[in-house]
């Protein structure tokens, strides 16, 4: 009773945070659009903007992005800067957890060298790509998760739909808590049982995680961090394959299935290269010991 008091007080006390963040992304989606910015985003400085855009703690971003791809609008290796910047939920949570606020600089770090540096590199490979040309009546929002914002009233836009969706993340982040206390509770030294395979394979893991195209996924991720129960590196390998329902977007175009897999593959092979890579860099550091 103790361990579940304690992490519905440990909910509580992050979840007003958790909802002032979501109300304004709201108000940052709603005045994001694809008409005024697509030059850019077709552009030399792409990949920069699409990483940056992608650091935004939400999905609709990258939904944005798969959408423009699937269009033709963007190209490949902005497409994959948006989806490794993404991280949904997961900088959210880590802010408003002070065992967990130490970490988002580093990880928007790492996140935004890789996506700058994938993208540009994948856009450089495939510089012979064309793209479309976008007509005057292109428009597409960042909407979370996909969500559309038009016949609504603004109490239900900014703060009901703010208000659900912060009590789902909410309740993941109490799971996971009551999972991890419980865990403490019978015996501290089991929580060491909870590194699956180390280091080295805890990247593979986290990132197929990663892929789930839910906010449960980054929000496990996130939580499971702050309680102790996976390395950084391995958080943040999941973090860089977590797109939120970008993939969905693209694989609702079955007539180009070979190129969508493709990209999932390449997608979760960076991610897990990056996991270790920090990883292995924070054990030489003695930042962490396995």
């Amino acid at each position: 009773m103790e361990v579940f008091i304690d992490s519905i007080l440990d909910t509580l006390k992050v979840f007003p945070f958790i909802l002032v963040i979501y109300i304004l992304i709201e108000f940052l989606e709603h005045r994001t659009s694809f008409t005024s910015n697509h030059r850019l985003l077709q552009g030399k400085l792409a990949p920069l903007i699409g990483t940056a855009t992608g650091i935004v703690p939400q999905c609709g971003f990258s939904v944005m992005a798969a959408k423009l791809y699937d269009r033709g609008f963007i190209r490949t290796g902005t497409l994959l800067a948006v989806f490794l910047a993404t991280s949904d939920e997961a900088l959210i949570i880590l802010i408003a957890n002070p065992a967990g606020a130490v970490a988002v600089a580093p990880l928007i770090a790492v996140k935004v060298v890789v996506g700058v540096a994938v993208g540009y590199a994948v856009n450089f490979i495939l510089r012979r790509e064309r793209l479309a040309e976008p007509s005057g009546d292109v428009e597409e929002h960042a909407y979370s998760c996909g969500r559309e914002h038009d016949g609504k009233s603004a109490v239900k836009v900014y703060f009901l739909e703010p208000f659900a969706h912060s009590l789902k993340i909410a309740l993941y982040i109490f799971i996971v808590t009551l999972v991890f206390g419980y865990i403490f509770s019978y015996n501290e030294d089991a929580i060491v049982s909870s590194f699956v395979g180390g280091a080295y394979v805890e990247p593979f893991i986290t990132a197929a995680i990663g892929l789930i195209p839910n906010c449960a996924s980054s929000a496990v991720l996130a939580q499971t961090f702050c309680e102790g129960g996976i390395y950084f590196g391995s958080m943040t390998a999941g973090l860089c394959c977590n797109a939120g329902l970008g993939f969905v977007v693209l694989l609702k175009n079955t007539k180009k299935i070979k190129r969508n897999i493709a990209l999932i593959v390449v997608l979760y092979a960076i991610s897990v290269l990056v996991g270790i890579a920090v990883n292995g860099t924070m054990a030489a550091a003695g930042l962490i010991t396995f």
